[in-house]
């Protein structure tokens, strides 16, 4: 891993969306953005992150919440880091602050999930200490598998 990155993280606002939005497709290299809505940050701003170099440029994103369902849970939606910055430890840091905000509201259990083909979250998430379900087949409809995440905290 390289040293740590120079990046200063924040609390997300609404108004960070359209940063987050034009990026997210050529990071992941494939459609994306349909995944993240702009509900999210709408919503969720205040438990979701926002990583920037020294000139201000979108270096990385988390956006999470707390579950309003399981007063147990929180959840992490979507994450990425710019394709300059992977192997930085830039991930690791935004999910290691989200857990710490997780475990001081009182939640117990992160969640998140991937498509089955997507080895190198599947890799990311276990290596930070996920465990890791089998394929849920229509997880998110007909044909849209996922892998489902769960961090104890």
């Amino acid at each position: 891993m390289n040293a740590r990155p120079l990046c200063a993280i924040r609390a997300a606002r609404p108004e960070d969306y359209d940063a987050v939005i034009a990026v997210v497709d050529d990071w992941w290299g494939r459609p994306a953005s349909r995944d993240l809505t702009r509900v999210f940050l709408d919503h969720f701003y205040a438990t979701s992150l926002i990583a920037e170099e020294a000139d201000g440029t979108l270096a990385g994103f988390l956006v999470g919440f707390l579950s309003p369902s399981e007063s147990s849970h929180a959840y992490i939606h979507f994450a990425g880091v710019a394709p300059r910055m992977r192997r930085s430890g830039l991930a690791r840091e935004l999910y290691e602050r989200f857990f710490a905000r997780a475990r001081e509201e009182g939640r117990t259990v992160v969640k998140a999930i991937t498509s089955p083909v997507n080895s190198r979250s599947i890799a990311f998430h276990t290596a930070l200490g996920f465990e890791a379900s089998a394929p849920v087949a229509d997880y998110d409809g007909p044909s849209l598998d996922r892998v489902v995440f769960r961090r104890a905290l």
